[in-house]
Formats: structure tokens, sequence, C-alpha cells
């Protein structure tokens, strides 16, 4: 299954996000759509045996869109098409401006009964013969994007928010072109005379201006992705046949030598093979203090060397760099829809004739009973209708917030899988942290070694190290580690078999080793009161016994202590204030857990979970109606990150938790958890406030351009004020999400 981005150039208003996504669904292979306003983009997912891009991007140009992949190739042009788009808009305004306020002039003596006939030069400017020839180059020039747009929808037997400024302006236009061209012969048709070009060019010019303002917030929104994208080293300094030579980034490959100076950005992905320095790493976890680098270390592209000079051993280039993964990541979270926009979209597809609908009613209904001149009060109130209808304020409101989100996300470390994670993250209310490498630093020592009679310290942890040198597990590189700092010879076991949740069973040296808990032993038919309550004490600490037995006896104990990350105090407090409950999860001795829970604040823990069990604690959680958010960072976290509402993977673990996880952490602390869901939260609640503008906003005005006020105050909407209502509704619910740009990270 392949995912694919697509710009999308041409959309206006909800109504078009309906007809791109419907169009692209109906061809062959296409799996899943979301089309995103906000950012002009289509997220494709399709079998390629059967769709391609070719006929995705035909599927969109048939119904009169522009569209083409988005790669990091074009990812600039498509925002260079953006600004170009800006560009014309602000041309437009400017000549509909001037144009328009010769008209406004023009036609004072025309609104207000002949007053201001005097005035300089207003025989020419007041002449409807000029006006209906300035009204005709606004509406043909600036003003054509309507009729284009419109005849393009149209076509497709389709409506959009062009069709209806197109029908109110060119309503107000053809009227007072007809009213100038023959005044007597519509005057004894009994129709009054009434000139709208005011309305006509005030209308035309205020909602492209409205669409340029909304434009360049737009672009504010999508900032983030593109200083991203600006982050990029443009050339590595390479050295290949012992000399070093400059060339394009683009040029390097895998396990090229590359040499990064104080000052320089780093190129791409790599492993320091030489040298050492501090680097900032803030672009990619949003943490200032630069991070030391020595050999051996991962140095990530695009990261900025502060100190000393340093060679790496590129590992990743491209498309497989961080830096573009996250770019990706971004992009896909801000091009995919949140369940809320989908209700918006269901209701949108019907707005536009409904609004075609009550705009002919409101003109019928005032025409047949309305004050004189009824027909007059009856085309005013069409146009007006017809001119306040906004479906874009609603188109917009859930998908600039969506960007906004997701990019300020990104500034702090966050990366959001999907407009849906964020949704789900608003809901949270049961936080359950694995303990090792998320809760405490992963990075275990060895603190007791409790030897039986009939070994030393040292023979039993040079026995225990040997067979443990090959375990990945981080309790057996402790010990491994330990047996290194004392410098005891370490020896290649015989035979080795890790038992997961359990321990491991070695041999060397025609002796059979058991390293484990209590269940190993007690498999083993291995029992010693004694070593059972030094085990307890041990774990009343905080330490986690490992049993040893050798040769089917008690041969002693080994603990190791994990240290708590320094944040977690103050996260677990910060998640306890958002009401939010936080259980702790661990394969952990009950006690040690329980030491554990209680250093760290938390009241309630889980322990002695086995590794493929995990995921069942968290079904049992959710059972009971609790949505739950499973913060890990191992392989063996996957299944609960999956199952989990909402996953949230710490991003200095392992590669498989992260593809699983809703949230991904770039930075190793628990105070990104409280970040990432008061993000959430706010983000949610920006939704909610801009839907809560635009539905109000259509659901008060509308019926209010139709003459609800009449029959109370006696007045009718003059369909230029609505045209600026129109333009500015838009505007609002985009200015309303630019607000929250201001969102700053928890700090502990």
């Amino acid at each position: 299954m392949e995912k694919t981005l697509f710009s999308v150039r041409g959309m206006t208003c909800s109504s078009c996000v309906n007809r791109v996504e419907k169009k692209i669904a109906k061809v062959p292979g296409v799996e899943k759509v979301n089309v995103n306003l906000a950012a002009n983009q289509a997220q494709v997912s399709y079998d390629n045996s059967l769709a391609s891009t070719e006929k995705i991007i035909k599927s969109i140009e048939d119904i009169g869109y522009n569209a083409n992949v988005i790669d990091e190739n074009n990812e600039v042009d498509a925002s260079l098409e953006q600004q170009k788009e800006t560009k014309k808009l602000k041309k437009d305004f400017t000549i509909g401006a001037i144009l328009t306020s010769i008209v406004l002039y023009g036609s004072i003596p025309h609104m207000i009964g002949g007053w201001g006939e005097n005035w300089p030069l207003m025989e020419l400017a007041g002449n409807a013969y000029w006006l209906l020839l300035l009204t005709s180059i606004v509406q043909l020039g600036p003003g054509m994007r309507f009729y284009t747009n419109s005849y393009k929808v149209l076509k497709n037997k389709s409506a959009d928010m062009n069709v209806l400024v197109a029908m109110g302006t060119t309503a107000a236009w053809a009227y007072s072109g007809a009213m100038t061209l023959f005044p007597t012969t519509l005057s004894n048709m009994g129709f009054p005379v009434q000139l709208y070009y005011d309305v006509t060019t005030v209308i035309t010019t205020l909602i492209i201006l409205g669409r340029y303002l909304e434009a360049k917030a737009k672009g504010e929104t999508s900032s983030a992705i593109k200083k991203l994208m600006n982050l990029q080293a443009k050339t590595a300094r390479v050295i290949r046949n012992g000399e070093e030579l400059e060339i394009p980034v683009e040029d390097v490959v895998i396990d090229d030598a590359i040499v990064v100076r104080p000052g320089e950005r780093v190129p791409v992905d790599g492993e320091v093979i030489k040298g050492k320095s501090s680097v900032d790493e803030s672009m990619l976890t949003g943490e200032s203090i630069p991070v030391e680098k020595q050999i051996g270390d991962e140095v990530i592209g695009a990261t900025i060397n502060k100190t000393g000079s340093f060679t790496l051993r590129a590992t990743k280039i491209g498309k497989d760099t961080a830096l573009s993964q996250i770019i990706r990541m971004v992009n896909e979270a801000q091009g995919s829809k949140a369940p809320i926009q989908r209700v918006v979209d269901k209701i949108s597809a019907y707005f536009v004739p409904a609004v075609v609908v009550l705009a002919f009613i409101s003109f019928f209904v005032w025409w047949a009973i309305g004050p004189e001149p009824a027909f007059i009060v009856g085309l005013t109130s069409f146009i007006a209708v017809l001119i306040i209808a906004c479906p874009c304020a609603l188109g917009l409101a859930t998908p600039t917030a969506i960007m906004v989100g997701t990019e300020k996300g990104a500034e702090n470390g966050i990366l959001i899988k999907d407009a849906a994670s964020i949704e789900r993250a608003n809901k949270v209310k049961t936080v359950v942290l694995d303990k090792t490498g998320t809760i405490t630093e992963g990075k275990p020592k060895v603190t007791d070694i409790v030897p039986s009679t009939s070994f030393s310290e040292m023979e039993l942890l040079t026995l225990v190290a040997s067979v443990e040198r090959v375990s990945e597990h981080p309790l057996g590189e402790a010990i491994v580690q330990e047996a290194i700092s004392k410098n005891l010879v370490l020896q290649e076991p015989d035979t080795f078999e890790s038992i997961t949740g359990h321990g491991l069973i070695g041999s060397l040296n025609n002796q059979e080793i058991l390293v484990g808990n209590l269940k190993l032993m007690k498999e083993h038919n291995i029992s010693n009161p004694d070593m059972v309550k030094t085990a307890e004490t041990l774990a009343d600490q905080g330490k986690t016994p490992m049993y040893v037995a050798i040769n089917g006896k008690y041969a002693g104990i080994i603990a190791v202590a994990d240290t708590l990350k320094k944040d977690t105090i103050a996260a677990i407090k910060a998640l306890k204030e958002m009401n939010v409950k936080v259980i702790m999860l661990t394969g952990d001795h009950y006690r040690t857990a329980r030491a554990i829970a209680k250093e760290a604040g938390i009241n309630e823990f889980i322990a002695e979970v086995l590794p493929e069990h995990k995921a069942d604690e968290i079904k049992k959680l959710q059972a009971n109606g609790e949505i739950v958010a499973m913060v890990g960072d191992g392989i063996n976290d996957a299944p609960a990150l999956a199952q989990a509402d909402v996953g949230i993977a710490i991003g200095t673990g392992t590669d498989v938790a992260m593809e699983t996880a809703s949230i991904t952490l770039m930075r190793g602390n628990i105070m990104s958890v409280v970040t990432s869901l008061k993000l959430a939260k706010s983000t949610m609640h920006m939704i909610w406030q801009n839907l809560g503008w635009a539905f109000g906003y259509n659901v008060v005005l509308i019926p209010v351009a139709a003459g609800i006020l009449y029959p109370f105050i006696g007045i009718f909407l003059n369909p230029a004020i609505a045209g600026a209502a129109m333009a500015f509704s838009s505007v609002s619910v985009v200015l309303n999400t630019l607000r929250l740009k201001k969102f700053k990270s928890v700090s502990a």
C-alpha cells in the first residue's frame, strides 16, 4: 500500500474538499483519501498495482483543480506556488480597491437621492455608463476568478463558494447594467430604478481581500515546516581517496566519511568515528542544552556542531534522515482528518445547495409580500443571503488548528501521527507508564552482590557476567559493565537461552547457570527462605534482585537499581493536576515496583507483568471505560502502544515502538507527555472555538440576510455589509488559530 501527498491548487471552501475527495475515491485501487483545505493538500493511500500518481492527478484535474505530487524535491516549489497565489490576490485586491473607490464615489448620488451631484468630477464619476464600465472591469478582471472556478464546479454538477459569490455579484451587476442600458423599457415593465454598482464592486473586492488575508494567515500556519526544510545543509565535506571534497548533500552516499567543523550543520545522520564535540539538537528535540558527542555516538542531520570538529560515518541519507522523517510525519499529520472534521464535511456538502434554495425563497417571499419597491427588497435579500453564507470558515476551522498544533508539537520535539491522535489525546484520563526507560533512566547499575557461602562476590559476578554478555537485556548489560569495571576476565558461554519475563539459562564450563526472578527459581524447584528474605529487603529499597542458581543450587543474588529520570516526579505531579490518573506498568517484583512508584509519587502500579501481557492490562483498563494513553520505549511495549487509545513512544527508544505509536517524543522525558496532552487539549479547544464561530456566524447571519429583522426593526442587511462579514469570517478563524502559536512546552 502506497501513501502519497499531493498539492491541490484551486480549492476555496469545504465543498471543494468534498468534491476532490469523492473524485479521488473513485479511482480504482484508492483505499483512503484525506483532503486538507488549509494546507491545500490531499493524502492518498492506494494499491500501486491498480492506481498510480498519474491517475490520481488526472482525476483531480478532471474536475478543474491543479495537482502534483509533493516530495522533498518539490516541497519548496509548492510553497513558492502558494506565495505566487498570495501575490496575485494582493494585486487583484489593489486593482479592485482603486476601481471600487471610484465607483463608490460616483454612486453617492444614486445611493442618497441626488446628494453630492455637484461634487468635483461627479458629472463623470456618477455617470451610469461610466459606473457600468468600471464595475465590468472589476467583475471581469479581479472578479474573473469567481466565474472561472464556478464554471469548473458547475461543469461537474456541483457548487461551491465561488458559485454563491458569482451568483450574488452577477445579479447585482446584471440588474444595474440592464437598468443603465434599457431604463425606459424596464421602468415600463414595472421594475424600479436602482443601481447596484457599489454593491457589486465592494463585495468582489472585499472577498478578494478576505482571501488575500486568509492566504497570508495560512502561510503563517505552515511556517514551522518551512523552517525545518531550510535547516538542511546544502553541502557536505567528505573524505574520498584521502582527499577532502565539498559536494552537494544530495551526492552523499552511505558510509561516506564527513568532516564537520565548529558552527556547521551536520549534513546527514551518522555515527561519530573521530573527534568529539557538543551538538545543538534543539531543532530535533526542542532541548536548548547542547549534547556531548564522542566516538560511537549518533548525530542527526541539520543539528548544529557547537565546539570541536569531528568526523562522522553517514548512516542515513535523503528521505531516510531524521529531519526528512519529521517533515514527512508532520505533513502526513496535517493531511489527515480528525473525526470531527468528517462531520463538518458532511454538513458542508449540503450547505451551498441549501443556501441557494434559501436565497430564492427569500427573493420570492419579499417580492410577494415585502415593502415597496418589493422587487428591489427581494433582490437585495437574495444577494445578501448568497454573499453572507460562508462554508470557507467551516472548512478551515479544523485543519488550520491541526496544522498549527502538529507544527507546535514538532517545534517541541513531539511528533503527532495524525489528527485523530490529537482528538483522542484530548480525551485521555489515564496514562500508563512503562517503568524502565520511561520513568527511570533505563541505565541500571549493580548495587549489591550477595553470594552464598559457596562463592565469593567476584566469582559470582564473573560467572553471571559471562553468561549475560550475550544478552541484550538492560539488567544483564548492567552486570556485564560492573564486571568490566572490576577488570574481571569473562568467558563465552557454552549455551545461552533467554526466557522472556523470567531470566536466562546458560552453561559455562559444564555448569548450568540460572539468572532471573523468583518464578524462574520455582520452575526449577530451587528454594531458599534466606534468599527470598534477602531479595525482599532489596526490593523494598527499590532495587531489582536477580536470583542466581548454579547446578540446581542457590548461588546468590545480584541486585540492580535504576534511577528515576530527573523530571519524573514533577511530570507525575503535573499529570495529577490535569486530573489524569497515572499507573506504572512493570515486570518488576511487587516490592520493587511499590518502592519505585512511591519514590515517583505514583499511587497505582501493576507489577510482575510479562511483556506479552502488557497489552492485556491496557485492555482491562479500557474495558472499564477508561481512555488510556500508554507510554513506552521498547520493542516489548509495541503491542501495548498499539492497543492503547493513544500510544506515546519515547523517541530515545526503538523504531518499532515509534512506528506503533500515535505520538513520538523526541525528548526522552515524561514532561513531554504532559506537554503533548496539554497541546492536544489546546488544539481541540481551538477547533471548538473555530467551529463555534463558523456555525454561529452562519446560523445567525444567514437569517438576518434573509430579512428576519425587518418585521421587528424595519431593516434589511446591505449586501455590501454582507460581503464584508463573509470576507472576514474565514480570516477570523485563521487568525484565531494562530493564537495557538503562543503555546509553550511544559518544563519541570
